[in-house]
């Protein structure tokens, strides 16, 4: 036990007018009595500075310090200054104070005034707080975080320490609250001194239907102040308003009325420090001050005597589903309301005037929501995780949290890795518990000890626990951003404040001189005060870091890279992937959007972090930086999630991969990354394995085992095709199960080479014919499906397959190319033996009825018919007449057996092979394969032509003219070939080939010209494309062509196409590349490009416009089922007008008159919505002549003759102008047209087009 302390002798004196002192000998009966006591009194009784004397005088202060906590450092320091003043000079070293990163405490202190998380942070090191006997708690009414948990932390350590003395100082703001929560402790009521306060109720007037004034609380707030100044008598005023804008609007509105003897004040917490101190300074003028709530209970306004009351405040709150901390505008609690009364009742009778009626008054809860149940409680869910406490849901707090607000605060101490997935603490989050900090900052600290960045993150830790330093006074706004600009840096606000600090440490270590930091402050609208406070906390945090030992700091200056990786450590919750200019989609599907303070406005990169998301009108993120993809996997590692899609067998790996997914609370960080499936799913990887590289025989390189299974497979598939059945060879699950039972845990081609080394791995995977039959199959049947047709000169190999419905089904006889000329059909009818009877069969059943009674029973008739016929002598339709009429005596001929109905496979098929093998070409037509065999037959004569003409790496018409076609010679058969050059688009160069095909040809050179002209006109183009911008708008209304990149890829070609004339191009011809050069050269190229731009996004414009009409008209005629029809029909219309490929079908001059019939389709929407019934009437004239033209469009086909594609596109035109004059008669019509005048165009079609008109025009 450790001695008692004696205390120097002091006379304490209490000041008499002061309502406490009338208390005291009260007070110090209660303090030796109870453990516990809660004084309640108003602001200005003197709880705060007497209290602690009497504790002194009560005895206390021997066994350790009398601790009194407060909730700002403000209050501590200016408390323990008047305390010592009270107890006069020679007790000074008895006071003291200790604040975070400044103790002015010494052994002989006996009076501690102390930030309430001063008192926090020392129970790290003294859990029982054995260096205090006494602690007051004051403004306990406040219910901050930390407030309530120092409360419920005493309930739980008082039964352990009964000789602790607590003492709680409470508002009048429902003390009873704390006596409960300590067993009913006796309460002292301190009444305050008051003057009478007359309360008037001036509500918003209610806006009726035929009212139209708009009356804001600020219009009735400067009449009330009017109403004030205009009674005759003097007196100071207090305006409470909810925000900084409000402030500024009410100041000047109150100054343009020139009040006599009046000054107009704002106040709010982020006001210059200059600012703040003239509402404090004696004036003989009366002050009018317009303040948001710190003018309630923080700060005291000496002299008001009126009050102004809007009822509403900004009042944080925190979602924890959406972890914003948001600042909504709130009525305010009777007892703020009750606060700011009493603000005027301190000198005289007051009177407060409040902008709502007496019923909202009573109808508005009791008190503020602490602030335990709206914030984060993430800090003192850690440090209560490292004092031990047990679960936060049993805490005894006086309001406990809700277990959503809970739950989000170990989410974020999960997200920092401060606690793992079971909620208990990990290294790091010990770390961070010691460090005095938010979490996030603490987390950032640890990184950029890792980072060797810890020297910039420590100053951008210490200014995240300050106020921004920036200052922007009222009406210097201008000059103040201006100001601020040389600090901007590129990519980060967290760079902006580095260079804030970098250059007044700069001008510091150059000057030395307070006086000149104050002058560069003020120059640069910096606030003094707060960048000292900045450099206090940043030297204190310097201190901390060192006495831990283990934050070395870097010497060399950190790389950007470095500091923005340690700052998303701690805010990986607050990444944001862009979406559109300065919208993002921030984590948990929050849409957020860079605040225009920034300095990044504008300017932000494709992610961002940001210190804050702030939810006002709108959620922003302020504070922000751009940030790279690449880092957020490796600093959120515990956080992400991972998807994986699309498993297969790659042969080139040796492995089985699978595409991963990585997203960082709900966004992608990774898109599609190739990983081995086996570390993921070894189970699944191996299967993948055993069917893709085992059973399909995927694999690279030769395997005996699988040589060997697959020529025993290939054997019983033989086998199968040859008889036409299905039912020997097993089905793959049983392969399968094969592989699984035999196989080790093997995904990969490296561990299958490793097994197979192994004395009876390749055994092991040999399969035998036990494994892959079901049924022993009659080998003597293969006897009549022989491998060659042997009664052919020379026999021609056959091959087998059982696949109906295939192209290849059936039997298959291989004919070299140089047999076509000499081979006849009819030896081939007999097909081979074993196929002969189901042909037979086949060829009865399809007899005429009158035939095919008389071969009853037929399939009986079937086999007799079979068992005469002698195999391959004579033609085989020849002799089945004949077998037949003898068996039936009935006459029948050659031509009655239906052949046309006989399967493919009961029909030979042949393949023609070249010399080299390579099939040239397969059917079961012989004279067909005949004709189509010879054009490829010959392949020497391709040969030469493409060595004497082809070339490749052309970037200029550098070679002659060329022709329409060349003569490759005659073929094998005598005919003569003809090859067709064309300009061949190849990476970035063009290549000379030859094609078969003229149409062909000409389709790859518009390609390859178009390159071509590109590399001409290199130069032109750039600039072109240099200024080509696709706004936002514009690229809203392109949509419909795909994404942004597509859509920008299908405009450039399109007006290069149209450039160039590539789409008249018929054939590569050098005079017109030359002529198209001369044409386009000396500025032409640009202006005509930009015209081609223009006139195709008026179309798209007009598009967007359309479509949006007929959606709004849609919706609106949701119950309107006929409207909705039409409006069906009108959206199908306009897609058909202009689809999604209009760039690469419709022709220049079509496209640039689609707006007119754009602005008739809206315009027929809207009537069709108004009268669906007439727009139905009025398109049944339309129907035949729209058939016709869809009929024709539908047989158009590639390589039409040009008239009939030029009649096409002028009968639409004129169907276009027709549905003009129908439905939006005020638009003037480019030419006559009628229904008539349809039906005489079609008929001119059909006369000008003649024979092709009966085959491709009528419907």
């Amino acid at each position: 036990m450790k001695p008692r302390r004696a205390h120097p002798i002091l006379a304490i004196h209490y000041p008499s007018e002061l309502p406490i002192c009338a208390h005291r000998d009260e007070i110090l009966a209660a303090i030796r009595d109870h453990q516990v006591l809660v004084i309640t009194g108003q602001t200005g009784s003197g709880k705060s500075t007497q209290i602690p004397k009497m504790c002194l005088e009560a005895g206390r202060g021997l066994d350790g310090l009398i601790g009194c906590t407060q909730p700002r450092r403000i209050a501590a320091i200016t408390l323990a200054q008047r305390v010592a003043a009270e107890l006069g000079t020679h007790a000074v070293p008895l006071v003291a104070s200790k604040i975070r990163f400044q103790d002015r405490t010494s052994r002989h202190t006996r009076i501690k005034f102390m930030t309430d998380g001063i008192l926090l942070a020392e129970a790290h090191h003294d859990r029982q707080l054995r260096a205090y006997d006494t602690l007051v708690v004051d403004e306990a009414h406040e219910r901050t975080l930390n407030i309530d948990f120092i409360l419920g932390w005493l309930k739980k350590l008082l039964p352990r320490r009964p000789d602790l003395k607590v003492i709680i100082t409470s508002a009048t703001i429902d003390p009873r609250k704390f006596s409960a929560a300590f067993d009913n402790a006796p309460l002292i009521e301190v009444s305050g001194r008051m003057y009478p306060v007359e309360v008037r109720y001036r509500p918003l007037p209610v806006v009726t239907d035929d009212d139209s004034s708009d009356v804001t609380y600020l219009d009735r707030a400067v009449s009330a102040v009017d109403e004030i100044k205009h009674s005759g008598h003097r007196g100071d005023v207090l305006v409470f308003m909810p925000t900084e804008s409000d402030i500024r609007e009410t100041v000047q509105r109150l100054e343009d009325r020139n009040y006599l003897h009046t000054r107009v004040l704002p106040l709010f917490g982020r006001m210059a420090a200059v600012d703040q101190e003239r509402i404090f300074h004696p004036s003989v003028q009366d002050k009018i001050v317009v303040a948001t709530n710190v003018a309630e209970t923080s700060v005291t306004i000496p002299g008001i005597r009126y009050v102004v009351d809007t009822g509403l405040a900004r009042i944080a709150q925190y979602n924890a589903r959406s972890r914003t901390q948001t600042l909504p505008i709130l009525p305010i609690s009777q007892a703020s309301a009750d606060q700011r009364m009493g603000r005027c009742g301190r000198v005289e009778a007051g009177i407060c005037i409040r902008l709502y009626d007496e019923n909202d008054y009573l109808s508005r809860p009791h008190y503020t929501a602490p602030e335990i149940q709206r914030s984060n409680l993430a800090e003192v869910i850690l440090r209560m995780l490292y004092l031990g406490l047990g679960e936060v849901q049993l805490f005894p707090f006086l309001d406990p949290p809700a277990p959503a607000a809970i739950k989000d605060g170990f989410a974020v101490l999960q997200e920092l890795g401060a606690v793992d997935e079971h909620r208990r603490l990990t290294a790091v989050g010990r770390t961070m518990a010691r460090l005095p900090l938010d979490p996030r900052q603490a987390r950032i600290l640890i990184t950029a000890r890792q980072e060797n960045a810890l020297r910039e993150v420590t100053i951008l830790a210490a200014a995240l626990s300050v106020q921004d330093p920036r200052e922007r006074p009222l009406d210097q706004e201008a000059q103040a951003d201006q100001a601020h600009a040389r600090f901007r840096h590129p990519q980060s606000d967290f760079g902006a404040l580095l260079r804030i600090w970098e250059e007044y440490q700069r001008i510091w270590e150059t000057t030395r001189s307070q006086g000149q930091m104050r002058k560069f402050c003020r120059q640069h609208f910096l606030s003094y005060r707060r960048i000292r406070e900045w450099i206090d906390i940043h030297e204190q945090l310097h201190d901390v870091l060192n006495e831990l030992g283990d934050f070395p700091v870097n010497a060399a200056p950190a790389s950007y890279d470095a500091v923005h990786r340690s700052l998303v450590s701690g805010y990986l919750s607050n990444l944001a992937l862009r979406k559109e200019k300065n919208h993002y989609l921030a984590t948990k599907g929050r849409e957020v959007m860079i605040h225009p303070g920034s300095g990044l406005f504008n300017k932000a990169g494709s992610w961002i972090v940001a210190a804050e998301m702030v939810q006002t009108s709108r959620t922003y993120a302020r504070l922000v930086a751009n940030v790279e993809p690449d880092w957020l996997e490796g600093l959120g590692r515990h956080l992400c999630r991972h998807s994986y899609s699309d498993p297969h067998w790659e042969k080139n790996r040796g492995q089985v991969v699978a595409y991963e997914r990585v997203t960082l609370y709900g966004l992608t960080i990774v898109e599609r990354r190739k990983v081995n499936y086996a570390r993921i799913q070894p189970e699944e990887a191996r299967a993948v394995f055993i069917r893709s590289a085992l059973i399909e025989g995927d694999l690279p390189g030769r395997y005996p085992f699988l040589e060997f299974n697959r020529e025993l497979l290939k054997s019983i598939e033989d086998l199968e095709n040859r008889t036409r059945r299905r039912d020997l060879l097993v089905d793959e699950q049983v392969l399968f199960d094969f592989y699984d039972r035999n196989l080790p845990a093997i995904a990969d081609i490296r561990s299958l080479n490793r097994f197979l080394k192994e004395p009876d791995g390749d055994s092991r995977l040999r399969m035998t014919e036990a494994d892959l039959l079901r049924a022993t199959p009659d080998f003597a049947v293969l006897d009549d499906f022989p491998t060659s047709l042997g009664w052919h000169d020379p026999p021609l190999a056959l091959r087998y397959v059982f696949s109906p419905g295939e192209e290849d089904d059936g039997v298959t006889a291989a004919v070299p190319v140089h047999l076509l000329p000499r081979m006849g059909h009819a030896g081939f009818e007999w097909l081979v033996p074993g196929m002969l009877p189901e042909k037979v069969l086949t060829l009865l059943k399809a007899l005429p009825k009158g035939l095919r009674r008389q071969v009853v029973p037929i399939q009986e008739f079937a086999r007799r018919v079979v068992d005469c016929l002698e195999f391959g002598q004579g033609d085989f339709y020849t002799q089945l007449t004949r077998i037949v009429k003898e068996l039936t005596g009935m006459e029948i001929y050659p031509k009655d057996w239906g052949r046309s109905s006989l399967p493919d496979h009961l029909r030979m098929r042949f393949e023609v092979l070249a010399a080299d093998g390579k099939v040239l070409n397969s059917g079961r037509d012989l004279m067909v394969l005949t004709g189509v065999s010879q054009e490829r037959h010959d392949e020497a004569l391709w040969h030469e032509a493409r060595q004497r003409w082809e070339r490749d790496r052309i970037t200029d018409w550098d070679f002659g003219e060329l022709p329409s076609a060349i003569s490759l010679g005659k073929d094998a058969f005598g005919i003569e070939r003809l090859a067709y050059p064309g300009l061949v688009a190849e990476g970035q160069s063009v290549s000379l080939q030859l094609f078969a095909d003229p149409l062909e040809a000409t389709n790859a050179s518009r390609e390859g010209l178009l390159l071509l002209f590109q590399h001409v006109f290199s130069a032109e183009l750039k600039h072109l494309l240099r200024t080509w911008r696709l706004t936002d708008e514009i690229a809203r209304e392109l949509r419909f062509l795909g994404d942004r990149q597509s859509a920008n890829r299908a405009l450039q070609r399109y007006i290069l196409s149209e450039l160039f004339g590539i789409a008249e191009i018929v054939q590569p011809s050098r005079d017109l590349f030359l002529a198209t050069v001369a044409r386009l050269r000396g500025g032409q190229l640009a202006a005509r490009g930009r015209q081609i731009l223009e006139e195709v996004l008026q179309v798209i414009h007009e598009r967007h416009l359309s479509a949006m009409a007929i959606d709004r008209y849609q919706e609106l005629a949701a119950q309107n089922p006929g409207a909705q029809a039409r409006l069906h029909l009108l959206a199908a219309e306009l897609d058909s007008l202009l689809p999604k490929d209009f760039l690469n079908t419709w022709p220049h001059a079509q496209i640039v008159a689609l707006p007119r019939c754009l602005q008739a389709l809206r315009i027929r929407a809207e009537r069709a919505y108004h009268s669906p019934d007439k727009d139905r009437t009025k398109a049944e004239h339309l129907v035949p002549h729209v058939e016709r033209y869809e009929a024709l469009r539908s047989r158009l086909v590639v390589g039409s003759d040009p008239d009939m594609k030029r009649f096409l596109e002028e009968f639409h035109a004129l169907l276009e102008e027709f549905k003009i004059s129908l439905f939006a008669p005020e638009i003037k019509t480019m030419v006559r047209v009628s229904s008539k005048i349809l039906d005489s165009k079609w008929k001119e079609g059909l006369l000008m087009l003649g024979s092709q008109a009966d085959v491709r025009l009528r419907p």
